[in-house]
């Protein structure tokens, strides 16, 4: 695999214009300024770096370190193939199901001024969502397990709030020791997820509002008037929740956590072009049959919108539960897998053995194409750090 070297990074117009930005949208809280930092000085040499040699052409190459921030699309390839390859030794050998909760847009404007308070509601309302009917018995009965993982933009990088969730297929009833699983690819009506999700979301919403731990900040220029007004026109729209079909292979369930767990806002792949202050690039119309477009922004609006998806410091946007759990997968899913050998439960099976997968190679020789780099020597950090953003 020959190494990927964009025309153009999120990186190049941060050192560009994020001045510019500060200028504008500044003061912003602190890991916000932390966030932009580490974009700017990710692979550069103000990280330091090291010098390798290719082990078959003695071809010499300089790579500078990652910045490791979670929010930089140069720097989720690695922590992606770990976290899919642990995920993989916990895979059952049945379907996955895909199933994706958003949260209507009128709400967006509040998220952002709350992010970390709403963010959790919204785990807790998804989380809750599906345990509770995967409990009833007059569907599952038991207990499922599930990643969620926490997206905030659409594909014109502005907010778009909402959660995908990976489902294995079937719940294990714990009182007998045995697995259920789901009948003709079915896990549960999008009516009954859509409305219990929007009750548990509002009631948690309701809540907030009344302790203060969110603040909705309405204004005379606001949409809705009023906290009551915003109320009646969310429990008159329909929420938007679906579940796509499931997957019908391990290859097929790696494939889609190595592309969606780890994504930022953008990626450098999808910059078609930057060059006298405004940036295109590429993105689907999911409102016009997901054809493929272009879009051009000014630099300062495209740094304004990528900087809508900044997480909360600290904040987990993945999050595993029931049988997935962390504190109880390794004693469940042992028994998880014996109580399918028992019951005959493995007719939809694909080998969940490892399946390759490749990933960006960091290592292979760009020269030859065939080597493998080794470190010689290592590279200091230079002392001039020329690309910083002012902490306002």
């Amino acid at each position: 695999m020959k190494l990927y070297n964009p025309l153009y990074t999120v990186a190049d117009i941060f050192r560009s214009h994020f001045d510019e930005y500060n200028r504008q949208y500044g003061p912003l809280p602190k890991h916000y300024y932390a966030a932009a930092n580490a974009i700017m000085q990710c692979r550069t040499e103000q990280l330091g770096g090291h010098i390798y040699q290719c082990d078959s052409c003695s071809h010499e190459v300089t790579l500078y370190n990652s910045c490791r921030n979670r929010h930089c699309p140069q720097c989720q390839a690695m922590a992606r193939a770990h976290w899919v390859d642990q995920r993989m030794k916990d895979a059952l050998p049945v379907p996955y199901f895909h199933v994706v909760f958003t949260i209507p847009h009128q709400l967006n404007g509040i998220v952002l001024r709350n992010k970390k308070p709403f963010y959790s509601l919204m785990f807790k309302a998804v989380s809750e969502t599906l345990l509770t009917l995967a409990h009833d018995p007059k569907r599952l009965g038991g207990q499922i397990g599930f990643i969620a993982a926490l997206h905030t933009w659409g594909q014109n990088l502005m907010d778009h709030p909402h959660i995908h969730c990976i489902v294995p297929g079937g719940a294990f009833h714990i009182k007998d020791n045995a697995w259920k699983q789901c009948k003709n690819n079915f896990l549960f009506p999008i009516a009954v997820l859509q409305k219990m999700f929007r009750g548990k979301c509002m009631d948690y919403f309701r809540k907030a509002i009344a302790d203060g731990t969110i603040n909705p900040m309405f204004s005379a220029t606001s949409e809705f008037p009023d906290f009551e007004a915003l109320l009646q026109k969310l429990y008159t729209i329909k929420w938007v929740v679906y579940v796509k079909e499931p997957f019908t292979s391990v290859q097929n369930l790696v494939k889609y956590l190595a592309r969606y767990t780890h994504r930022v806002a953008i990626s450098n792949h999808r910059i078609l072009n930057f060059e006298n202050g405004f940036v295109t690039f590429a993105y689907k119309d999911y409102k016009d049959h997901d054809k493929k477009k272009s879009m051009t922004l000014s630099a300062i609006e495209f740094i304004r919108r990528f900087m809508l998806h900044i997480l909360p410091q600290g904040f987990m946007r993945i999050r595993q539960y029931g049988f997935l759990a962390n504190k109880v997968k390794k004693k469940q899913l042992p028994l998880i897998r014996e109580s399918m050998v028992k019951t005959e439960c493995r007719k939809h099976e694909t080998s969940t053995e490892a399946t390759p997968v490749t990933y960006y190679n960091p290592f292979l020789c760009p020269h030859c194409n065939k080597g493998t780099l080794i470190k010689l020597m290592e590279v200091a950090p230079a002392e001039n750090v020329s690309a910083k953003a002012v902490n306002g």
